[in-house]
């Protein structure tokens, strides 16, 4: 016999007698104590398996944050089905290749999203077309999902459901190329709660609010924690952010945790003076992910929300989160990402030979423990390649300092080559976006016929700012004393926020830029 744990979808039904009374999920409109949610999501779990699904089928999921979304979690988990997150903001394409990669056989779409399934709908062969349900308004061609559940028993399924089995096929955001689906159980995301409950001190108390996409890994690593251990979540749309409009959710709600990126933290930190009175002292803890922050933004954010522990957390699609910067080290590691978290062993940093590098030099970071995903899907030559005797790598490079804490330098594929030198793009990108003028900023390397590639910073200015304030001269001035003369912009290109192209976790895309400005490069050179 081996250890039986209570997956998410399982450990549901034991929250509703624990926690009777406890609003397990709620948005702007509606609120489900836990009792409410396992019954809910009990119908949902039946209604699934009625359409002739079983065990190991997958189901896609085209989804806003919602509660729907997260009972679709929920009752997959319940049933050993296999939920396919689909990233709604890609484009139709995109959604396709995954509806047919991922081998899907339902599909559950929200109404703002069924004209982007529309043209690729008749070439889904996979997928009956009595197995497309609807979220928000009737759809010709969809089941309405309320309709879909409503007259299922509400009683446990009977499944069995296995710690190792698969639950989650998710596909990578895609930073350096073609998403690739990553193959993730029941028992890593169980690792996930218990670890996070442990070493960010989280419990039935807490109030979290999302806001990141449900559709993408970090929710499901940190929301997914608070409905593990019996607290409750407030669900907010991906696509709305407001910073005004979440200070007041904060207030009226209570919330406890956020997980948020640095760009939503910029938009908070600079609201209009009127909306910085709302009472945010319920907050006990603030989540940084996706990039480093900076020391004025670490040092704004604190005197933002007084007395509030702010994490920071490094890690993964595929490993999970592998480290973590805890409270007590924000201000003498700054850059950091901390060091292993709970129950992950020792990381490894290795030189291109595979040697581990010494104290201070870099190398490609791996990682091992229990959080890791089980494979790349349909893809066992990638998989192997992402693996050293064991260890798993995301393709970032990092050092290590004397006291045992690792700072990320960069993406493997971002670095740029020019003359000879290395420069690792964030270096660039702490110099420049530390200006006051500077709103958000990444540093790219474009094809150069002297020095093989040059370094290119590009620059999203803050808002009330004039051309004389922020310009050329004054980017390259402000890098002029902090960076050697082979690591500063030797161009700088100036764009709007909503050009900046980021994954669903505010990661911004290099590639995306080097693609957009090689070929404007080409076409001036014509």
């Amino acid at each position: 016999m081996s250890a039986c744990w209570m997956n998410l979808g399982q450990n549901l039904k034991i929250n509703a007698k624990k926690f009777p009374k406890t609003i397990c999920l709620q948005d702007r409109r509606r609120r489900f104590t836990y009792p409410e949610t396992n019954r809910r999501v009990n119908k949902l779990a039946h209604s699934l398996l009625a359409l002739g699904l079983s065990k190991g089928d997958k189901v896609a999921v085209l989804l806003e944050n919602s509660i729907e979304i997260i009972e679709m979690y929920l009752a997959t988990a319940k049933t050993g089905l296999v939920i396919v997150p689909i990233n709604f903001r890609l484009v139709s394409a995109d959604v396709n290749y995954i509806l047919d990669n991922s081998d899907a056989k339902a599909f559950v779409v929200h109404d703002q999203f069924t004209g982007s399934v529309a043209p690729i709908r008749s070439g889904l062969k996979n997928i009956p077309p009595e197995n497309y349900i609807v979220v928000g308004e009737a759809d010709a061609g969809y089941r309405p999902y309320e309709e879909f559940i409503a007259d299922a028993p509400d009683s446990e399924p009977l499944s069995a459901v296995d710690p190792e089995d698969t639950w989650i096929l998710i596909y990578t955001s895609g930073t350096t190329g073609k998403p690739k689906g990553v193959v993730r159980t029941h028992a890593s995301h169980v690792a996930f709660y218990l670890i996070n409950a442990v070493d960010f001190g989280f419990n039935e108390h807490d109030i979290c609010l999302n806001v990141m996409p449900l559709c993408h890994i970090n929710s499901t690593f940190f929301t997914f924690t608070f409905t593990y251990v019996g607290a409750s979540v407030y669900i907010h749309p991906a696509q709305s952010f407001r910073a005004e409009e979440i200070l007041e959710i904060v207030e009226k709600k209570k919330i406890t945790f956020i997980s948020l990126i640095p760009t939503h933290y910029n938009l908070i930190l600079n609201v209009p003076e009127e909306a910085r009175g709302s009472d945010v002292s319920s907050i006990r803890k603030l989540l940084c992910s996706s990039a480093p922050v900076r020391k004025t933004m670490k040092l704004a954010i604190m005197e933002f929300f007084p007395g509030v522990e702010l994490y920071e957390g490094y890690g993964s699609t595929e490993a999970g989160i592998v480290t973590v910067l805890k409270p007590e080290h924000q201000m003498t590691k700054l850059g950091s990402i901390g060091f292993e978290s709970l129950g992950t062993d020792f990381v490894k940093l290795f030189d291109e030979t595979g040697n581990e590098v010494a104290v201070g030099q870099i190398g490609e970071l791996y990682s091992r423990g229990p959080m890791l995903f089980k494979e790349y899907y349909k893809l066992p030559e990638k998989t192997a390649a992402s693996f050293r005797d064991g260890w798993f790598s995301a393709g970032d490079m990092a050092r290590r300092d004397e006291d045992g804490f690792y700072e990320i330098v960069d993406r493997k594929d971002n670095m740029i080559i020019t003359g000879g030198e290395h420069v690792y793009p964030s270096e660039v990108e702490e110099i420049v976006g530390s200006h006051e003028c500077v709103f958000d900023c990444a540093c790219i390397g474009l094809p150069d016929e002297k020095w093989g590639e040059r370094v290119v910073a590009v620059v999203v200015p803050k808002p009330g700012f004039s051309e004389e304030d922020i310009n050329d001269d004054v980017i390259r001035d402000c890098c002029k004393d902090k960076l050697a003369g082979f690591k500063r912009p030797k161009d700088v290109v100036f764009i709007e926020s909503d050009d900046m192209p980021r994954t669903p976790t505010g990661k911004i895309l290099h590639r995306k830029l080097r693609e957009k400005f090689g070929q404007n490069d080409k076409k001036e050179k014509k």
